[in-house]
């Protein structure tokens, strides 16, 4: 069996002992990825006020969270498409509308993933709104 772990360049490093991607076989596990950008910044973070608030975009941040996926999946060469199974935390399930809405734009109910959405009490760092980790089926050449 094919068993490999590999992180991805000109992406954000994990911060734990984990890898971006991890094959297993004819399967890829997708580490839970957030929206941190190459230079530790996190896309979705769209203003501090004049008062300290932090300003949040979900609909962005869920775009980058995926972008990041697609770009993990490719370095095995596979897609979207690939995914069978996705695993949603979301820091305020009132973010689940603009969430699922950028959510559609990757997946459909008809051909898409299984997927479970949960609320979590907080993410690794305070400007995290949505981490997703997924597992896609994509066989090793030869073991279709």
């Amino acid at each position: 069996m094919s068993n490999k772990s590999r992180l991805v360049e000109g992406k954000a490093t994990p911060r734990g002992a984990y890898p971006h991607i991890k094959r297993a076989g004819d399967f890829l596990f997708v580490s839970g990825t957030s929206s941190r950008l190459p230079d530790n910044t996190i896309a979705g973070v769209n203003k501090i006020d004049e008062m300290g608030t932090m300003h949040f975009d979900i609909k962005e941040q869920t775009r980058a969270v995926l972008e990041n996926i697609k770009d993990y999946l490719a370095t095995e060469g596979a897609t979207m498409a690939d995914i069978v199974d996705v695993t949603s935390f979301l820091v305020n399930m009132n973010d689940f509308g603009g969430y699922n809405q950028v959510y559609s734009e990757y997946f459909n109910k008809e051909t898409g993933p299984a997927r479970t959405t949960v609320a979590v009490h907080q993410l690794p760092h305070p400007q995290l709104i949505v981490e997703i980790k997924a597992m896609a089926y994509f066989p090793v050449k030869g073991n279709k």
